[in-house]
């Protein structure tokens, strides 16, 4: 009998230790989330696994202000056009996904159902990967979602996705895009490099931006005529300092 209630207690000693665990480490990671309200993120995981890979990693944060309009509506209109009205979650477009067939060129079911914040959460608090780590990263996913959406403004959000984003391997932020690219400041970027740029993100190890690949050149056309549909929001234009004006 004692040693079975040894047992007992050594294994409730366990869970409580576990229990401990998880309860600091949700602590922790909401403190983190909440303080990049007005810090940059020193590092993703995503980041470091640029590093170990062999990619290297060049980043070079850049205020809100700096980058230009172009290059914010040109994420909005190709990534999330209802990213500054939605709370976090397209659920038209996730509903959408879900009931599409899955083609021969797309056997996945719900690809390009996330928004911008969801991006964010992703990049910046997770990891990547497909498969079994795809599936359990989707509910700290949308638990930061929801916290960014709560405690940051779609600036912020806005700002932290174009600053820490892959833009091509080992490349992260859209100033260190730009620098790479076109070798001027992510202040400089026309609306057709701008558009270059962001066409990249669905896969930016795989479609290059110079030299142009196929799929690149295709959705940078895309992307230019979005924007133009886009430009006269006025919400669009609230978020990205008047682009109907500044891209002229």
């Amino acid at each position: 009998m004692a040693k079975t209630a040894r047992k007992k207690l050594k294994k409730t000693s366990w869970l409580r230790k576990i229990g401990r665990f998880f309860l600091y480490l949700w602590l922790g990671t909401t403190l983190y989330a909440v303080l990049l309200r007005w810090v940059n993120p020193p590092v993703t995981l995503t980041q470091l696994g640029a590093v170990f890979g062999g990619y290297g990693l060049q980043r070079d944060y850049v205020a809100y202000e700096e980058i230009t309009a172009a290059v914010k509506l040109a994420a909005i209109a190709s990534e999330d056009q209802l990213f500054p009205d939605h709370s976090g979650f397209d659920w038209a477009s996730l509903e959408k996904s879900l009931q599409a067939k899955p083609s021969k060129k797309n056997k996945k079911r719900g690809a390009g159902a996330s928004t911008i914040s969801q991006q964010v959460a992703k990049n910046v608090f997770l990891w990547q990967g497909s498969g079994i780590l795809k599936y359990v990263r989707k509910i700290p996913e949308a638990y930061f979602t929801v916290v960014i959406e709560l405690c940051w403004s779609k600036r912020r959000i806005l700002d932290v996705y174009l600053n820490c984003i892959e833009m091509g391997p080992g490349i992260f932020g859209i100033e260190a895009a730009a620098q790479a690219y076109y070798k001027k400041p992510a202040s400089k970027l026309t609306k057709q490099e701008a558009a270059s740029i962001i066409a990249c993100l669905p896969n930016p190890k795989k479609y290059t931006v110079v030299p142009k690949s196929r799929f690149v050149t295709w959705k940078t056309g895309h992307i230019l005529r979005q924007m133009n549909n886009i430009a006269g929001d006025e919400d669009v234009q609230a978020l990205v300092n008047k682009p109907s004006a500044a891209l002229k």
